[in-house]
């Protein structure tokens, strides 16, 4: 079946490098890595020793943002949204008491006392790619948006720092009342819209999936007409 390879180039092609890698990535607000590599099971953001990065994206104290984000490994469970007003060291959901273990609470709007981390939204269900919060009515320069994924696959569930059951992933962010106005940051499940701005000038992360633009998406089409002459021959 000639056709078969080529449609497994074109494939090779359109996939960017190392996102196999990555099981979910922020797109909105930016993730700090384009493509997380690794497993992403480190405490709090997914990437051993990863520092705060120039990759800030900037909203209003409250203001409603759209998160949108891809899941690349699919797992059963839930995501949560949680906000950390000074650096990067979150909560982690508590185990419930159902079988195996796994958080059955919903805890959106909840503040963790040890840490100051607040949950802006939980229990977002598994195959959800994108939902509405709102953020704190602060301001601050050192805040972070933490996205995990906590899978139910993979009894019993475990908190500590070899957990098998928590995907990290996180934005750095800052809260101005400043913040210029970018307009609609995008519609949500929610039909929620919102103003943000990224000092890198960046509206999604690098080598996305689409194929209707930049190389990948040239040389796939290319491909496909190459298919498509094979099959007329």
């Amino acid at each position: 079946m000639p056709d078969m390879r080529w449609l497994l180039l074109i494939g090779a092609l359109v996939v960017p490098a190392g996102i196999a890698e990555a099981h979910i990535h922020l797109t909105n607000p930016l993730s700090r890595t384009d493509l997380p590599t690794g497993d992403q099971k480190e405490q709090h953001c997914g990437v051993l020793n990863q520092q705060r990065t120039t990759r800030v994206t900037t909203y209003k104290p409250g203001q409603t943002i759209t998160v949108t984000w891809q899941e690349t490994i699919n797992h059963p469970g839930h995501f949560r949204i949680a906000f950390q007003p000074n650096g990067d060291i979150f909560g982690i959901p508590e185990a419930g008491a159902g079988a195996g273990g796994f958080p059955d609470k919903d805890l959106t709007g909840m503040t963790d006392g040890n840490n100051g981390s607040i949950v802006l939204k939980d229990m977002i269900a598994d195959g959800t790619l994108q939902t509405d919060i709102t953020l704190p009515n602060m301001e601050c320069s050192n805040c972070t948006l933490q996205f995990i994924q906590v899978m139910t696959d993979k009894p019993p569930y475990t908190t500590d720092a070899a957990s098998d059951d928590i995907y990290f992933n996180c934005a750095d962010i800052v809260l101005a009342t400043d913040a210029p106005d970018a307009g609609p940051s995008g519609g949500g499940a929610d039909g929620g819209t919102g103003s943000g701005s990224n000092n890198n000038n960046q509206a999604e992360i690098g080598g996305g999936c689409s194929a209707g633009g930049g190389a990948g998406g040239t040389v796939a089409l290319a491909l496909l007409g190459l298919v498509g002459l094979r099959r007329r021959r």
